[in-house]
């Protein structure tokens, strides 16, 4: 099934959950480059679908469940859904959508929950969300809002968080608790912290501290991070610049040389360069760590998949072993390579971030859904014996076949579509769009999938992750969507950066 050369939004919002599509051929649907705008409309419609579920069943809590049209408070019952929406309805002009989730900010009380906070996601999804929202309504969006308070109390709201949770970081290195008890101070008990979850609070606390003028968030964010950036021991190090996954809480030690840019440490490497994107000033030594990390990537993590060694993945790395194995989660590496590629200069990097990109991209095009899979292998003796034929064709056999609604691959689409200005990835990424739309909607909203491989992505999981709102429909509609402020831009001209949840903040130097 392809659609009509001209598309409607009426037809793309029946296209039904029990719908797999063959690859979208993009001069077959839309004909034209001019017709970009029009894509843009498409995804804005699926955006309105999701939140209009949301808002029926399940706001003001965190997340819909789309199947059962019921609700979940996996994100402390603050409502996430609705402020991990807030900066993209900023940038679709939804003043409506804003306005109602402007309102819901000013009513959370940050100090009551009755489950345990993890620092990493409150920071990413809620924190990053309310400051994204501040940066563009005090700027290029501020025309949308009335009500100046609403906005100011974003800012308000986000102190009164960091002032909450400021309590993880009392220990003795300065490396946080990440799994924290915001009623009695206490914690999990865990001994050791992640690299990602470690490393993935520096540009909202750093912001925090920005935007108030009290240094204090910045302060122990970078202190915690001063750790990952001066690696001990030399053990935690295997190759310049790409470091173990564990640190010890008391002392700040690596505990391991586990190196990978899979989840759990993905998003460490991926702040590196947009800590120096945010102030190059005060972040010189984050590039230059990231510039170490991104050579010996280059040098000693890409492999390629014998059946198809025209593919690059990331492998991972411990005790002299190399692991032949990645994740949807770890598709951000493209846009990694290229936003550092276009910033320092460096062609190598925009290269290499590219051949990510393919190798991305080919996981989608591979399945039954054309949507690529949680997970996935390529070492020839570990193939499954029903997957042979498919390993063959595709160079990789499928070892977790879910979707869970991530946006890696389509983030890095759009980097890649930014940096070069190729329309190839404007395909890529409307393919991938359409391909979620017919698998993964519902009648209120979009659920996970079991299988990408399987005839309509298998079973459908009861769940609508916050981050759909945040960076699927933001990424999927802004690499259609006209160029503006916030839009990431070729060489050192951004004025804005996106934290890992896609909540774009405006840099410290301009």
């Amino acid at each position: 099934m392809r659609f009509p050369a001209s598309i409607s939004l009426a037809a793309l919002s029946l296209v039904g959950s029990t719908v797999a599509h063959p690859l979208v051929e993009h001069e077959k649907v839309l004909g034209h480059k001019s017709d970009s705008q029009e894509k843009a409309e498409a995804v804005k419609e699926a955006f309105q679908h999701a939140w209009d579920g949301y808002m029926k069943y399940a706001f003001p809590h965190d997340e819909l469940h789309p199947v059962s049209n019921g609700y979940g408070d996996s994100r402390n019952g603050w409502g996430a859904s609705a402020v991990d929406a807030l900066s993209t309805a900023i940038i679709m002009g939804k003043t409506d959508v804003v306005n109602t989730i402007l309102d819901h900010i000013s009513k959370i009380d940050y100090s009551q929950t009755d489950s345990q906070v993890s620092l990493f996601e409150t920071t990413i999804r809620y924190l990053g969300g309310m400051l994204s929202g501040y940066d563009l309504l005090k700027g290029p969006a501020a025309y949308m809002v009335q009500d100046s308070d609403l906005v100011d109390n974003l800012l308000t709201q986000a102190k009164n968080l960091g002032d909450v949770l400021k309590f993880a970081f009392n220990t003795g290195s300065g490396v946080p608790y990440n799994d924290v008890n915001i009623t009695s101070q206490g914690n999990d008990g865990s001994t050791t912290n992640g690299l990602a979850v470690t490393g993935t609070l520096v540009l909202e606390w750093t912001r925090l501290s920005d935007l108030t003028g009290d240094d204090e968030y910045a302060t122990l964010s970078q202190k915690a991070e001063s750790y990952l950036l001066n690696p001990k021991p030399a053990s935690g190090e295997p190759f310049p610049g790409l470091v173990g996954s564990n640190i010890d809480i008391d002392t700040g030690m690596f505990t391991d040389g586990r190196v990978s840019w899979d989840g759990g440490d993905d998003s460490f490497y991926e702040y590196l360069i947009k800590m120096f994107v945010y102030d190059p000033t005060r972040f010189a030594l984050y590039r230059d760590r990231w510039v170490l990390a991104a050579e010996s990537t280059i040098e000693n993590l890409q492999a390629h998949p014998k059946p198809r060694p025209d593919l690059t993945w990331l492998t991972s790395y411990e005790n002299g072993q190399h692991y032949l194995s990645s994740q949807h989660l770890t598709c951000f590496d493209g846009g990694s390579f290229l936003l550092g590629g276009t910033v320092l200069g460096r062609q190598e990097f925009v290269d290499f971030g590219l051949n990510l990109v393919h190798g991305c991209e080919a996981t989608y095009n591979a399945t039954l859904t054309k949507i690529g899979p949680d997970s996935w292998g390529w070492d020839p003796k570990q193939v499954p014996s029903d997957q042979k034929d498919f390993y063959e064709k595709a160079g990789f056999y499928i070892t977790s076949g879910a979707y869970i609604l991530r946006p890696e691959v389509i983030e890095s689409f759009y980097y890649a579509y930014r940096v070069t200005g190729k329309e190839i990835y404007r395909d890529w990424a409307w393919n991938a769009f359409v391909a979620i739309n017919a698998t993964a909607r519902t009648d209120s909203g979009f659920a996970a999938l079991s299988n990408v491989n399987a005839p309509n992505g298998g079973s459908k999981y009861d769940n609508q992750e916050s981050f759909l709102f945040a960076e699927v429909m933001k990424y999927s509609y802004i690499i259609h969507a006209e160029d503006a402020e916030w839009q990431v831009q070729t060489g050192k001209k951004n004025s804005f950066v996106f934290n890992t949840e896609a909540h774009p903040v405006r840099v410290q130097h301009t």
